[in-house]
């Protein structure tokens, strides 16, 4: 594995299991009402970070991207995991019909990909992730924590001190 921290929030995985793995380190830290934003295109590793979440957590079910379900909850671990793909949906009115607002910001950690469209409609509180390709490397990836608001700021402190931690 090579996970490399690169400066205070900023991350370079050469591997999917990598990407998996800065989650796994993650996931520690993340409490009730924790709402993470994946940001990147298609293909560059939203669910498999999210597979990290759910691992480090403690849930050992399997991890797929809910792009035709919207939403996926693991509960299997230390706090519930609630996974969106948001992909698919054109307006914020069908926002209602996925759950969101049953459970973002109170109950167990939320990680919605592709959220960035939406953001006006969902929260001011959440810690942004861009996950974006490294041009001279197919596999690798830079990973950038973008807090927003005071708890967001905590969570993205501990994500890197976990990271500058096991490097």
């Amino acid at each position: 594995m090579t996970l490399e921290r690169k400066g205070a929030g900023k991350f370079r995985t050469a591997s999917p299991s990598d990407t998996e793995r800065l989650g796994e380190l993650a996931a520690p830290a993340l409490a009730d009402g924790d709402v993470l934003v994946l940001t990147g295109g298609l293909g560059v590793g939203k669910t498999h970070l999210t597979k990290g979440l759910a691992r480090g957590l403690g849930d050992a079910h399997p991890v797929t991207s809910p792009t035709f379900s919207l939403m996926a909850v693991h509960d299997g671990g230390r706090i519930p995991l609630f996974h969106f793909d948001l992909y698919r949906l054109e307006h914020a009115y069908e926002l209602e019909d996925t759950g969101i607002y049953d459970v973002l910001g109170y109950e167990g950690a939320c990680v919605l990909e592709w959220g960035e469209q939406f953001q006006d409609e969902l929260t001011d509180e959440y810690l942004g992730v861009l996950i974006a390709r490294v041009e001279d490397d197919p596999d690798a990836r830079t990973v950038t924590l973008e807090p927003h608001g005071e708890r967001a700021e905590e969570l993205a402190a501990a994500v890197d001190a976990a990271v500058r931690g096991s490097c």
